[in-house]
């Protein structure tokens, strides 16, 4: 069953907002962070506490009738692991969660977040090292009964996952115990989810690079000669303003797409039915009017031309919009979950701290992975609100009508 949070996590997504304002500061104060971390994990522990709890109450069903609702109904090893879990007042050093149940947060974080999912993440399980290859050099002609000639090797390459580690923290309410191991990994699969969304989010948009122990975000160049991770430059501006046939949304989006048709070389790529454009879930709002027309039957509908995929993130900066290729960006997450101990404690009473660790990391196939974008959009007359953004300065106004 998929997590979906409705409801009662007003106090975390606060927090989370808090604290990811501070993550994108360009100076960071660290102990405004830390103390921004430990109120934002507080904040999950107590609302999921709280919604677990009052479901508990009003779901005493038994397991037939919940897996026929879609409930959530583990596995034999899955109970036992969590029984253990109760059994032992909490998780045991050096623990690694069932292979199902982190099968079961890998879909719930793509399900959940469709970012992450568009992007191409994948779980590779145990496996911290894979083989890419590029189907424009694997291959080789040659004469028939002749020796096979080319160079194949240089066709593959092998990318390393184990860099760097993401972690969550997983606070344990004792109390959460008492309610037994259907709940209890139902709670710790709801921390994975929230804690590693907003990692990865943030790592795979805006991360610094190695140097500063992050992904390298799809907002990101990479100097080829000296390896420095800086901020994209705008590629343009976007206004997506009406016209009688929508040539200007269609040409404002071809030069996009003409762009990202040639990587950092200038070599051409197949990129149709492959661009996915990320914005803010402010300026979606702008996007979808703008591009929302009503049909001869009263219908609403909304379409981008060539097939463009609009994704919303709140990595992404308001006045911005991101384009990227699918299948151009690594990213992945591997070598499993295991728990440990933590030794410090957070601001909340009878709850134990443990970190779950996982490999993750993600980098840009080049430059031209992606393209940044300034947005123009403007709705004029009727009392409604125009927003100009530009790349140095936002403006807004209040008209009183047409």
């Amino acid at each position: 069953m998929t997590i979906k949070l409705k409801g009662k996590m007003d106090n975390f997504q606060a927090k989370k907002e808090a604290y990811m304002d501070l993550v994108k500061a360009e100076e960071q104060d660290q102990e405004k962070l830390a103390t921004a971390w430990d109120e934002m994990q507080t904040a999950l522990a107590e609302d999921l506490t709280e919604k677990i709890t009052a479901e508990v109450r009003t779901q005493q069903m038994d397991a037939q009738i919940l897996s026929a609702r879609g409930q959530n109904v583990l596995t034999s090893e899955e109970k036992k692991f969590f029984n253990q879990v109760v059994e032992f007042g909490g998780f045991d050093e050096d623990s690694i969660l069932p292979e199902t149940t982190q099968e079961r947060v890998f879909e719930d974080l793509v399900e959940s977040h469709p970012l992450l999912t568009e992007i191409g993440l994948q779980d590779l399980g145990a496996v911290t090292r894979f083989i890419k290859s590029d189907a424009t050099k694997a291959y080789a002609w040659g004469k028939l009964f002749g020796e096979i000639k080319g160079q194949i090797s240089a066709a593959f390459t092998e990318e390393t996952i184990s860099q760097l580690k993401l972690t969550a923290f997983a606070v344990i309410p004792k109390d959460m115990l008492e309610l037994g191991p259907v709940w209890v990994e139902r709670y710790t699969r709801t921390v994975l989810v929230e804690s590693y969304s907003v990692g990865l989010e943030y790592g795979l948009v805006n991360g610094k690079g190695p140097s500063k122990n992050e992904p390298i975000g799809l907002m990101k160049n990479v100097n080829a000669d000296t390896g420095a991770v800086t901020e994209k430059n705008s590629s343009g501006t976007l206004t997506f303003a009406p016209s009688q046939f929508g040539e200007v949304v269609a040409g404002e989006l071809h030069d996009v797409i003409k762009k990202l048709s040639t990587d950092e070389k200038g070599k051409s790529r197949k990129v149709l039915n492959k661009i996915v454009m990320v914005v803010n879930p402010v300026d979606a709002i702008s996007v979808q009017a703008r591009n929302t027309i009503q049909t001869s039957t009263g219908q609403w509908v909304t379409s981008l031309p060539y097939n463009i995929k609009v994704v919303e993130s709140e990595e992404i900066p308001s006045g911005k919009a991101l384009f990227f290729v699918k299948g151009k960006y690594i990213a992945a997450i591997a070598g499993g979950y295991k728990t440990n101990k933590f030794d410090q404690t957070l601001a909340i009473e009878d709850a134990m701290l443990y970190t779950i660790k996982q490999f993750a990391n993600g980098k840009p196939e080049d430059n031209k992975t992606a393209l940044l974008y300034d947005l123009d959009i403007q709705f004029n007359g009727g009392g409604n609100t125009t927003t100009t953004t530009t790349s140095s300065t936002t403006t807004t106004t209040t008209s009183a009508g047409a």
